[in-house]
């Protein structure tokens, strides 16, 4: 199934994939923290909320940088210059990707990690429910294109479906990788666009958007991902956050954002 298969949509829907589409609270974070953990010798293990704390600034979308950000403000907390820790980024992403990969990282056939387990959150056919509807999707994450198209191809089943991963365009909340996801999803200029994410910095790019085409109708839709419905009070501080850096409303799974709810939403 294709997204070419919309013609004159009447909405656009472009989705990140971390925490939406895919669960990665026991993959990309665990990666994240056994990165951690290794860099500072095994003294600070960051726990769920300092890593939801870091992403609430919208600025890590990142994980690889969030990952020596986390770093640097630990060995900061025991008197350390950041500027003389002499940290190699590159040592840094190959431990994360040995975690979250596996040990033979470029190949997905031999791909033994953390990726391999993650549950999935929305199935083939809610993507064809969206079709059925006259709506266009596509997927803008911040997750690199390999790891992306794992989930979206072997895992779900779409086909070739619009996809702009982290090595097609500038971090978020950056809106450039949505711009690019929306033309070649071929939609006109006043085609309303709803951007479905689950951190700070995916509200904080329909806002950096829609102050460049103010035009086109936009809309942030927040969505809670797994790790945070675990308890009450995790999930009401998620929700505040998404809600106060402009979702317009908030999710508890993402296909609770039906057809009939985006169109509602549009009109």
């Amino acid at each position: 199934m294709s997204y070419a298969s919309v013609t004159e949509p009447l909405a656009l829907v472009i989705f990140d994939i971390d925490g939406v589409i895919r669960d990665v609270s026991s993959s990309y974070r665990r990666a994240l923290a056994d990165t951690v953990e290794q860099f500072t010798q095994g003294a600070y293990r960051p726990t769920a909320e300092d890593i939801d704390q870091l992403k609430a600034e919208g600025i890590w979308n990142n994980d690889w940088e969030g990952s020596m950000e986390l770093i640097c403000r630990y060995f900061e907390s025991q008197g350390g210059d950041r500027d003389r820790l002499n940290l190699d980024f590159e040592e840094i992403v190959a431990f994360f990707q040995s975690r979250y990969r596996g040990e033979s990282a470029e190949n997905p056939d031999h791909w033994t990690g953390y990726i391999c387990d993650e549950p999935i959150l929305a199935q083939r056919p809610y993507f064809e429910s969206l079709t059925a509807a006259k709506i266009g999707w596509g997927f803008f994450s911040g997750a690199t294109r390999g790891s992306a198209q794992y989930i979206l191809q072997r895992r779900i089943g779409l086909e070739s479906p619009v996809l702009v991963a982290m090595e097609d365009a500038p971090g978020k909340p950056d809106p450039s990788g949505l711009f690019d996801s929306i033309r070649q999803l071929g939609a006109g200029p006043t085609c309303p666009v709803l951007y479905v994410g689950d951190t700070v910095a995916d509200m904080y790019v329909v806002k950096n958007a829609a102050k460049q085409e103010g035009d086109r109708p936009w809309m942030a839709i927040g969505v809670l991902p797994p790790h945070v419905q675990t308890h009450p009070d995790s999930q009401r501080l998620h929700q505040q956050r998404l809600e106060e850096a402009g979702g317009q409303f908030v999710l508890k799974q993402v296909t609770d954002l039906t057809p009939e709810l985006i169109l509602q939403t549009v009109r």
